[in-house]
């Protein structure tokens, strides 16, 4: 049985033959089907495939769509390769005990043969931030009633995972990883980051959360003297408003469910501080969608909008995504590479859309400064055709012309 498989080095006509431009491709065995995560240069999709469904995809792509593909069995690990002339071969090499490959698979055979997912944070040990906030029992095992959170807090620190080597090169000195978490709430997340980073990875970190309500920072700020966790600290305060001199230049901005307008200003006081990274979940878009509700009386017929507009549930969902892409839009111009991503599966919660975004280096906009700018030339027109034809105003996009026009 296949237990993991990883498509990459795709041909020229892949998107003629999946739709999109996909660069890699990872399949992993989870209870009798097969999870898949589907990558652009840009985006992340998940999908599921029955055993017949995967059997038939490897079939029609594998040496042909993508030249490179690796499979792993519990015993094996089959390569299969396509030259220029489209040649395939096949090479088999036999696992070794105890060995690791460059993709760890995503599921272990444990004592009664079911298969779990290899988290960062693995069940069965006890973490003592997890306990404490009632994820895992002593023993370290994960409550049936919190399994989702524990799932959540490992799919959060896998995107932590790959952006912590460009917090490092960005880093002009020794000094700690500085990150905020605003709307930190109760800060599983918070908690998750710097465990990660200072005790799994022996990263220096201070990491400041921020939420409006007070007992709920008195509880974190207790449960971190009580764990006598360092670099950890947490404010009560509203993200519009926040001022840290001792967080004057943050290395990575995290926004996990800030409602509505917040998520804007986490956004801008982001780029104004020039963040090297930022991981945002937006939550609650309801500026765009108000405007197109008082509007929905003036459209006619013809408008490309009544549609939309004339169901409730719709007109919230199309604004959401014109909100996140107006967002990202907006970061694209100030220096980031932006992704957007699907952050857990839709049928943990529908806020599922992650905006990742790293700033890209000096050297290499320096390098490609024609084509930076003809990127942020297009990013620019299409922000502005997006809220032309919606007649919308939109926060991040204020605050920042206010910024702009301050500085001239």
């Amino acid at each position: 049985m296949i237990l993991s498989a990883t498509f990459s080095k795709p041909t020229s006509d892949v998107e003629v033959k999946l739709g999109h431009p996909y660069i890699k491709i990872r399949f992993w065995y989870l209870n009798d089907s097969y999870e898949a995560e589907f990558f652009t240069k840009t985006q992340s999709f998940r999908k599921h495939f029955s055993p017949s469904q995967f059997e038939a995809f490897v079939k029609e792509n594998a040496g042909i769509t993508f030249k490179n593909v690796i499979e792993r069995t519990e015993e094996e690990e089959i390569t299969i390769l396509s030259n220029r002339h489209g040649k395939i071969k096949a090479l088999t090499k036999k696992i070794q005990k105890n060995a690791k490959s460059d993709y760890e698979f995503k599921n272990i055979a444990n004592k009664n043969h079911n298969r779990q997912k290899n988290y960062i944070l693995k069940e069965g040990e006890a973490i003592p931030f997890l306990v404490e906030l009632g994820v895992m029992s002593k023993d370290g095992k994960v409550l049936a009633s919190k399994y989702d959170k524990f799932k959540q807090i490992n799919r959060f620190l896998e995107y932590i995972k790959d952006i912590t080597e460009e917090l490092i090169k960005a880093k002009s000195n020794d000094s700690p990883l500085t990150i905020i978490d605003f709307g930190s709430g109760k800060s599983y997340l918070t908690f998750a980051v710097h465990y990660y980073l200072s005790e799994l990875q022996h990263i220096p970190v201070k990491i400041y959360g921020l939420d409006l309500k007070k007992d709920v920072i008195e509880n974190c700020t207790a449960l971190a003297a009580k764990l006598g966790l360092i670099g950890l600290e947490f404010s009560v305060g509203d993200i519009a408003t926040f001022k840290n001199e001792n967080a004057s230049k943050p290395d990575l901005i995290i926004t996990l469910h800030a409602c509505d307008t917040a998520t804007d200003y986490a956004l801008n006081y982001a780029i104004k501080k020039g963040a090297t990274a930022i991981l945002s979940v937006p939550c609650c878009q309801h500026e765009i969608n108000l405007q197109l509700e008082k509007q929905k009386s003036n459209l006619s017929k013809e408008s490309h909008l009544a549609s939309i507009c004339h169901w409730g549930l719709l007109r919230e969902r199309f604004s959401s995504l014109a909100t996140d892409a107006i967002r990202a839009e907006l970061l694209e111009q100030s220096g980031y590479s932006v992704q957007i991503l699907e952050f857990i599966d839709m049928t943990h919660t529908p806020k599922n859309i992650m905006i990742r975004a790293v700033k890209k280096s000096s050297n290499l906009i320096s390098s490609n400064s024609s084509s930076a700018t003809h990127t942020e030339s297009s990013s620019c027109l299409r922000t502005k055709a997006l809220l032309e034809e919606l007649q919308v105003s939109q926060t991040l996009f204020e605050l920042l012309k206010d910024s702009q026009e301050t500085q001239k």
